[in-house]
């Protein structure tokens, strides 16, 4: 399977909390909720609905898992295509702290992170897919494990809260493979791992 992180950020790239202001007030961060104005739109629903319709499994992080875990169980319509997904497919979480996992098809990762995620992408399957969990996206890129990142940026600045490419990142270059724009002002863009960066100077030859 193919490793894809879907996340919200806004355009300072931070991806702390969008969904609402109790959803991570960690570090004393009261913004959020930043992403719902523009979240109510065709486009992002559209892409949101693509997104989900390509998983075979989920990747979670422990505040990911519990903000999940406690709203999707509750919708039962099989129409709806994100609660069928995430009710339905195998969901790892990865966290030091749980001790077991309420939810069905929930399993809790045990040992070396990165080995255990190394060894759930080689099982079959198209997308094994990250959603918000920061704190893990940020252990798998430093190993390497990320083949794609699905980028959904809200045209909003808010100057404070935890960023997907924080300083002391993992350099990595990245292959721009699509892009729209929905209604609302989200500009998405899908990314695939090119593996490091390169450095070249802007001054030719005899220049500068």
């Amino acid at each position: 399977m193919r490793l894809t992180i879907t996340t919200f950020l806004t355009l300072d790239g931070v991806m702390q909390g969008p969904g609402g202001p109790e959803e991570d007030p960690s570090g004393g961060f009261d913004q959020g909720g930043w992403l719902v104005p523009y979240a109510n739109d065709e486009g992002f629903g559209r892409f949101m609905d693509e997104t989900f319709a390509a998983a075979d499994a989920f990747l979670l992080g422990r505040r990911t898992y519990e903000i999940f875990a406690a709203y999707w169980p509750q919708v039962t319509d099989e129409a709806d295509p994100v609660a069928t997904k995430l009710n339905t497919l195998p969901k790892y979480v990865a966290s030091t702290t749980l001790d077991t996992l309420g939810w069905q098809g929930a399993t809790l990762l045990k040992g070396d992170v990165a080995e255990e995620v190394a060894k759930l992408k080689r099982q079959p399957g198209n997308q094994l897919q990250v959603h918000g969990s920061g704190r893990l996206a940020r252990t798998l890129m430093e190993h390497g494990l990320v083949d794609e990142y699905r980028l959904l940026i809200a045209p909003v600045v808010l100057g404070a809260g935890r960023r997907l490419f924080g300083d002391g990142v993992t350099p990595a270059a990245l292959r721009l493979v699509d892009t729209r724009t929905t209604g609302s002002g989200i500009a998405i863009h899908v990314f695939q791992a090119a593996g490091k960066p390169t450095y070249r100077s802007l001054a030719g030859p005899g220049e500068g």
